[in-house]
């Protein structure tokens, strides 16, 4: 067995084994939203566990905040109740009947509230640009699923002409 290295002098062994997640991978409609999302994010795998503490901590940096999300459930099955992040813990909620399939809606208090398209993680590239273009047009009126839908047959553009 080999030996351990230890933290270098004035670093705690948490620090010694922190990984953060890349930024995300996010478009938000500028200014106000005036369709049914507000944006879109691609996280690059589907542990919500690993993926939310970047998301939450890029829309809402101050964590004294508290952040509830709720999640598609057919989209997350596993997604635990509470998710720890550096600094705070994240309230995780399933939607309800009625719920929008593909959104993640994120509540940040007085900060504001975001319904994301969730682009599925294993979607190529070029697939998941025009999608996240498609959900940050403010002007786009399509929901979640009927983007999703059109970028499988290929019809979906990035724009809100698309909407047929």
């Amino acid at each position: 067995m080999e030996p351990r290295e230890t933290p270098a002098d004035g670093t705690s062994t948490a620090d010694a084994h922190t990984y953060r997640m890349p930024l995300p991978r996010l478009t938000l409609t500028p200014d106000v939203s005036h369709g049914p999302l507000d944006g879109a994010w691609w996280p690059r795998c589907d542990a919500l566990e690993l993926e939310l503490p970047s998301l939450v901590d890029w829309l809402e940096p101050d964590s004294v905040t508290a952040v509830r999300v709720t999640v598609d459930p057919a989209e997350w099955p596993d997604a635990p109740r509470t998710v720890m992040a550096p600094g705070r813990v994240i309230a995780v909620e399933p939607a309800g009947p009625g719920g929008e399939t593909h959104v993640i809606t994120l509540d940040c208090g007085a900060v504001g509230r975001w319904a994301l398209l969730v682009v599925p993680p294993d979607e190529p590239a070029g697939t998941a640009a025009r999608l996240l273009a498609a959900a940050a047009d403010p002007e786009n009126p399509l929901t979640a699923a009927r983007m999703l839908a059109l970028a499988e047959t290929g019809r979906l553009g990035g724009t809100a002409q698309d909407s047929g």
